[in-house]
Parts: C-alpha cells; sequence; structure tokens
C-alpha cells in the first residue's frame, strides 16, 4: 500500500457540514475514506471522457420472445468478442430475461457497443455502469 500523505483543506462551514452528512449518510468510517473514493470516480469519469481504456457493464432487460432478438444480441457480442469479458444470462420471468455483459475497451467503443444492444427491437432497457481497469487509479 503506497505511503498515506496528510493535508489540509478549507471549506466554508455549510460545505463542511453538507459534506459530514455525506459521509455519515453513506455510511463512511471517515472524511478521508469518502474523498478518496470522489477523486477515483472522477478518475474514472476522466478516463471515459479521454476515451481511454475502461471496464463497463452493460445490464440488459428485454423480451425473448422479440423475433430474433436473442440471436441478434448473440451475434453483436461475437463481433466484439475482442471486448466481451462476460456474460450472466438471467430469466425474470416467462417472457423477460436480464443480461450482465463486462466489457473492456476504449470507452468510446464500449458505449458504442451499449448502444447497439440498446437499438434492438424488443430491448426494454440498457444501463451502462462505467467503472476502470484500475491501472490508473493507484
Amino acid at each position: 500500500m503506497p505511503k498515506l500523505e496528510r493535508l489540509s483543506i478549507s471549506l466554508e462551514e455549510p460545505l463542511l457540514k453538507k459534506l459530514a452528512a455525506l459521509v455519515k449518510e453513506s455510511g463512511y468510517r471517515n472524511r478521508s475514506e469518502y474523498i478518496r473514493d470522489l477523486v477515483r470516480s472522477r478518475l474514472v469519469s476522466r478516463q471515459w471522457e479521454k476515451d481511454e481504456e475502461a471496464l463497463g457493464t452493460v445490464t440488459l432487460v428485454y423480451n425473448h420472445n422479440s423475433r430474433k432478438l436473442s440471436s441478434k444480441l448473440t451475434g453483436l457480442q461475437h463481433h466484439h468478442h475482442h471486448a466481451i469479458l462476460a456474460t450472466t444470462h438471467v430469466h425474470l420471468s416467462h417472457d423477460i430475461c436480464a443480461e450482465m455483459i463486462m466489457i473492456r475497451g476504449k470507452a468510446g467503443d464500449i458505449r458504442q457497443i451499449a448502444d447497439q444492444m440498446r437499438q434492438q427491437k424488443g430491448v426494454l432497457h440498457v444501463e451502462l455502469s462505467m467503472s476502470s481497469t484500475g491501472e490508473k487509479l493507484a
């Protein structure tokens, strides 16, 4: 683990009270842990803004009865086989399925794959969760 450095920051009292409330509501043990996670979150956002190597999880909810939809979604995954790391498929009901697809690649490419899945007829919802490979967070 890297050496910890101490720093001092100045905040207006109302902002400090809001920070304390955020820390408490989020269940953090202290402000330092909360602020470290804020910094990491911003670093991940910048990786996505700069179209750097990233990790994304696409969550799809769809009606598997839609004509050829399962085949189209599988085809998209095979087309991007170099980026797809893992897929989990679950049955939510008799007609509705969900898939979580973990993708590694340039942030823009991950967004494009998610958009291609979103555009398929029968897909009810797509959510892209942006993350990092972790290499630039330490």
